[in-house]
């Protein structure tokens, strides 16, 4: 039987799903091309060509990327020094990392720690690309308190122990494709009977809108599980480990996610909590296009040490 064109390219997704799980999982080991290859079963010729193809970079540019973005993730969120997120994310020393995060962000690991704004807005770091101004000392602990004020009044926050929870999902890089993504799970969850009035979708971020340009930001568009299930083609399934989360209850409106999820990391810091090294997610208690308001019952769910 011969594979149609579509279904060769739903395998390989499929496979580059796992190679990005991998990544994810071994960003201080060896990420060379032959290694990573193994990983979804093809030769590294082709690896490169499919993964450039998935992603629109290379695996170089994507493994270098992704190392430069958690480190960053880092020294905002962490005590921790260069040197050891260097050693962390598989640099031969710091000097090595000082400059490829100078080139990629345009200031050093240093600056860009000691630019406080950068802890809860993205303008700082896009200056080096398209020359935005920093705000001002003023301006920026106006909308500080802009964001606490809005937590206030929106948000309903608890520290809660979550249990582990399993999930099938898509992945959708850029927030473009995440519509598209959960319209595919639909497609193959809803035969298998695993779509009911009560199953939760919930959204994964792999990537942080502080740090990376919108359109590489990876997302899982995935379902709550109440079941083992054999998942093919582009759907896998992946595990949200128990532990303990912030969790912001909101009913937002769709241009309402950025400053509420920018809110619930400023609540986080102004009360000493510190994120730990998971994703966080959204878990969705409604559609929202059958909300009055078009409005989201959305849970925000931020990891936490």
């Amino acid at each position: 039987m011969t594979l149609t064109d579509k279904e060769i390219q739903t395998d390989y997704k499929n496979r580059i799903n796992r190679v990005f799980e991998f990544i994810d999982q071994n960003l201080e080991s060896d990420l060379s091309l032959n290694a990573v290859s193994e990983i979804a079963f093809f030769s590294p010729f082709h690896f490169h060509r499919v993964f450039k193809f998935v992603t629109q970079e290379t695996l170089h540019e994507y493994v270098k990327r992704r190392r430069i973005e958690k480190s960053a993730s880092d020294l905002l969120h962490k005590n921790i020094t260069a040197t050891e997120i260097a050693h962390k994310y598989g640099f031969s020393d710091n000097s090595s990392y000082s400059r490829a995060f100078k080139k990629h962000f345009g200031v050093s690991p240093t600056e860009f720690k000691n630019q406080n704004p950068n802890r809860f807005s993205k303008i700082r770091q896009l200056k080096s690309k398209n020359g935005q101004e920093y705000p001002d000392y003023e301006k920026y602990i106006c909308v500080i308190n802009n964001l606490k004020n809005w937590i206030k009044m929106n948000a309903k926050i608890e520290i809660k122990e979550m249990s582990k929870m399993d999930l099938a999902y898509v992945s959708s890089i850029g927030p473009h494709n995440l519509e598209n993504a959960y319209g595919k799970l639909m497609q193959w969850a809803t035969p298998k009977g695993l779509i009911k009035d009560q199953t939760k979708m919930i959204t994964v971020y792999h990537d942080s809108f502080k740090v990376t340009e919108s359109d590489k930001v990876r997302m899982s568009a995935s379902i709550l599980l109440d079941k083992a299930v054999e998942t093919n083609g582009e759907v896998g399934v992946t595990t949200i480990e128990a532990g303990k989360f912030i969790v912001g209850s909101f009913e937002i409106g769709l241009k309402e996610f950025e400053k509420s999820w920018t809110g619930l990391f400023v609540w986080m810091n102004e009360n000493g909590y510190k994120k730990a090294d998971r994703e966080p997610f959204e878990i969705y208690h409604n559609n929202f296009n059958e909300h009055p308001e078009k409005k989201s019952i959305v849970d925000l769910c931020i990891p936490i040490e």
